[in-house]
């Protein structure tokens, strides 16, 4: 997983340079590892359906290039690791616009399911809300979709308000690793 780890912040390095001519920018990274169970595979829409130790459920999609579907079914428990990094960069002004661009790289057949998937966008829109406390900005698209990014420390929000028009570049990184768990053993009977 450090190796993961490494070759996700390597990408985000290559990433960031792009970004370079934007005023204000960070990188937030978060590390996240849970035993989930799998509830539904479905092979021909390339998902797989996740229930989480607190009972919530989420669906994965899976990229066509990876190879390592036909190892995962229901009822397999897997301790699942995933990091995700959110580079973060604004400056006040842009016409409506958003772009983006990805990069994955995928567990080779027969290896653990897993794999890393780097994504840069920009996006120039109005500012619909900011929350100091928790350091989020929500951003309206050209579109009218509204997205919402945690904000690093070192980005001045206090600069920022509602209705401002801003250009907001971010990399997303997420890198997963699945580890199959042993299954639960039944209790030994006691004897009378």
């Amino acid at each position: 997983m450090k190796l993961r780890i490494a070759a996700l912040l390597c990408s985000l390095a290559i990433v960031l340079p792009a970004q370079a001519q934007l005023k204000d920018g960070a990188v937030v990274v978060d590390q996240v590892e849970a035993v989930v169970t799998v509830t539904k595979v479905d092979p021909k829409a390339r998902t797989v359906t996740f229930r989480g130790p607190k009972g919530g459920i989420a669906t994965l999609n899976i990229p066509p290039e990876a190879q390592n579907l036909d190892q995962v079914k229901p009822g397999q428990q897997y301790k699942m690791k995933y990091v995700e990094a959110v580079a973060v960069a604004i400056s006040k002004g842009g016409a409506p616009s958003a772009s983006a661009g990805e990069q994955v790289k995928l567990a080779p057949k027969g290896a653990k399911p897993g794999g890393m998937m780097v994504r840069s966008a920009q996006i120039s829109g109005v500012v619909d809300a900011i929350d100091y406390t928790n350091r989020y900005v929500a951003v309206r698209g050209p579109k009218g979709n509204t997205l919402a990014l945690k904000v690093a420390e070192d980005v001045a929000l206090d600069q920022l308000s509602a209705g401002d028009r801003i250009t907001l570049a971010y990399t997303e990184a997420l890198a997963v690793e699945m580890v199959a768990q042993a299954p639960k053993k039944a209790p030994a009977k006691k004897e009378k």
